[in-house]
Formats: structure tokens, sequence, C-alpha cells
């Protein structure tokens, strides 16, 4: 876990990839937030001078902020300035990275579903425009009803759109579906590429591939999944695919809106996690990607590390030190290609690692079954016998049931 100091250095990250300039910053510890306003009225106090000596228009808060204390706060420091969290700040900068049809639908539900409950604040002018006792408990006499029927309204149309959205969603997410089944049938082993935003995922792959995906020294410079053939160093080749960036505190609503394109990591053979083993927090990283991992359901994968950026490293600097890790851990540098070689005969000999040894007798009408046990498997042994094709080798896991009805006695 980041310390205070360190998320916030990340917070400033965000904001300057989001296009803000940070003027300042302040923390408060605290057992519990307080009801009205998130922080104490002393600190509100000391913000608001703040404020008013940077000329500050927006305020950052590295937690998400219930309604009720965004509500509060932009009252006390006027309606000119603008309150933001983190959730917040991590959809903009999603909203302007998405470049596919599905990811910009994946992000404006994710948009519409945080801003649902906070769309009280946004008539809050009316209630304001009957001074006095006009104004009353409800809001105000003859204005409380408008102001109702436009946020019902609003809320209707909102509503709608989150349906709408879903619903083109789901049909993306049967088409992926669809594909990803008669991938496991016909192509080839796949590897999930996973690791914290900035941490040189694309560039890995382009160094790997030879691809052209976009990469830059900014958080969520990708957000669209790509996928490239890379050979291995046993000649089979094997399909690489970059996934969007993990981080700290990463919203909810990410990760639910996401989903289906995550769930390409659950189809996936194996994981690279790339780590970043320049970055002094690297450990609290890896660990804040393993847990996302764990949401996700697919931790259990086989994986290999890839400790990427050590050409920034000093010489004999200890790269990502505190990292704790029961797998194969490879030092690379994604832009130099250094140990790159060594990186694929790490995920090549893991993939052997975590298969299932089986033997069969296929039908020789089988050619398909046969075809998917050499690209997705290991064959160790193939035996022709008059009934058919005697295979012995090893598969991944979730391929086994395509082959339970051939499966024999190893006698070996």
């Amino acid at each position: 876990m980041l310390s205070v100091e360190e998320s916030l250095t990340e917070l400033a990250r965000l904001a300057d990839t989001a296009g803000l300039d940070v003027a300042g910053q302040a923390s408060q510890r605290f057992d519990r937030p307080h009801s009205a306003t998130y922080i104490g009225p002393g600190k509100v106090e000391e913000i608001k001078a703040l404020i008013d000596e940077l000329d500050a228009g927006v305020i950052l808060f590295d937690n998400e902020l219930n309604p009720r204390h965004q509500r509060e706060l932009e009252k006390l420091f006027g309606e000119e300035v603008k309150v933001l969290d983190r959730t917040a700040l991590i959809l903009d900068i999603f909203a302007q990275h998405a470049q596919t049809s599905e990811g910009k639908l994946q992000v404006e539900l994710a948009q519409l579903e945080y801003r649902v409950p906070r769309l009280t604040r946004m008539w809050t002018h009316l209630a304001r425009q009957a001074g006095g006792r006009a104004g009353g408990s409800g809001g105000g006499v003859g204005l409380r009803g408008p102001g109702e029927t436009q946020l019902e309204t609003d809320r209707r149309e909102i509503g709608r759109r989150i349906s709408q959205i879903k619903r083109q969603l789901e049909t993306v997410r049967a088409r992926r579906e669809q594909h990803r089944a008669k991938r496991q049938q016909t192509e080839l082993k796949v590897v999930a590429i996973v690791g914290y935003t900035n941490a040189g995922k694309s560039t890995l792959l382009n160094q790997l591939s030879g691809a052209d995906v976009l990469s830059a020294d900014t958080l969520f410079a990708t957000l669209d999944p790509t996928t490239r053939r890379v050979t291995m160093p046993g000649g089979r080749e094997v399909l690489f695919t970059d996934t969007v960036g993990f981080i700290q505190k990463l919203p909810a609503q990410i990760v639910a809106a996401f989903r289906a394109t995550l769930e390409e990591i659950a189809e996936a053979d194996l994981l690279l996690h790339v780590v970043d083993a320049t970055h002094p927090q690297a450990a609290a990283q890896f660990e804040a990607v393993e847990d996302t991992l764990a949401e996700l359901e697919v931790d259990h994968l086989p994986a290999v590390v890839a400790l990427n950026k050590i050409d920034l490293l000093r010489n004999g600097a200890d790269p990502a030190p505190g990292l704790s890790f029961l797998g194969p851990a490879v030092p690379v540098s994604a832009v130099t290609g250094q140990g790159m070689d060594d990186l694929l005969i790490a995920v090549e000999a893991a993939m052997v690692r975590y298969l299932e040894s089986v033997a069969i007798l296929l039908p020789y009408q089988r050619g398909d079954l046969l075809s998917m046990f050499y690209e997705r498997g290991q064959v160790d042994a193939e035996t022709h016998v008059p009934e058919g094709i005697q295979v012995h080798g090893r598969l991944p896991s979730r391929l086994l049931p395509y082959f339970e009805r051939y499966k024999v006695k190893d006698e070996g």
C-alpha cells in the first residue's frame, strides 16, 4: 500500500495526465471522515485559504467522496471551484484515452453510474432562486415541482442510456465469447500482459513483436487491448495481449465496466506481470495489481514477472527491492531489448510447467483435436494404431474437457 505522500504524488501524475497543473497539496489523518465535509472544519478553512492564495480552480481528493461530501465542499469552497475525487479524475482520463467504440461505451457507462447519485447537486441553484420564507423547507414555492421534475427526467434519461449501453456491451461480450471459444479450439496459446499503469507494457509488446502500439510516459496511455503474434525460442507462435493498466484505488465502476475486456485475461494461458523495477514503490504497485487480479478471479493463473526499465538502474542496483514473488522474475529493458530472449525462454518454460499430463486415443477423423493439442499443448509422443492416434502429452486444464471422452490410462 502506498503511503499518503506517495499516493498524493501519484494523484499529481494523474492530474498532469488529465491536463491539470498542480499548485499545492495538503493532507489530514483521521480515524473516520467528517460526516458532512469528509475533512475536518479546520482543514476546510486551511484549503479555502490555499485556494485564495494559489488562485486554484479545482480541488482533487485522493479518495472517493460520497455525494453529500462533494455537495457540502462545493458550497463551502464556492461555485467557481470544482471539487473532484480520484474516481472522477480517472474516469476523465479514461474518457480522453478510449479509442474504440467498445472502450468509449465502457467509459460512458462508468461515468453515468458514477454521476447518477450525484445528480441532485446539479439542481441546487433552483432552491436558491427563491429567497426568505418563500424558500421553505422544500426548496422554494413554485420551484420545487419543476426542479424535481427535471431531476427525475434526467434520472430516467440516464437510466435509459445505461440500459442501452449495457445491451450494446452485452452484444459485444457475446461476440467476444464466440471469438474466444473459436480461438481456444483453433488458435495459439495466449499470454496476457498485465501491470501497473506506466510500467511499460505497451513498450514491451512493441519490443517483443515489432508492433507499433501507442506507448508514452503517461498514466493510462492505452486502454484498448492489443494482441500481437510473437515467435517463441522453440519456434512456436504465441499471442501476447496488452491490457489496461491497473492502479491503486482503481474505481469499482471501471472494473465493472471493463470486466468484459478484462475477461480476456481469464482466458489466457499465462500472465506476464510487468513491473517498473525503478519505482521506489514497485512492491506496493505489484501488490495493487495482484489485488485486482484476485478481484477478477484470475490470480490462479501461472505468471512470469518482467522487471522492466533496468536500463535506468545504476550498476549493481537491486531491481524492485522488497518484491516477493514465488515464480520466475526476469530483468528486462523494453526500450533497449535487454533480457528479451531470457524473458521468452521463461515464458515458454512456465507454459510447459503448468500443463497437465494426459494420454488420449483420438479417432482418425478428429484431426481438429489433434491440431489443437499441438497448438495449445505439448506433445511428448504420438503413435498410430488401428483404432486411431495415441497421444501422450500435456495440456492447459481448461482444454481437458475437449478430450475427456478420448482419455486412456497412461501406462507410461
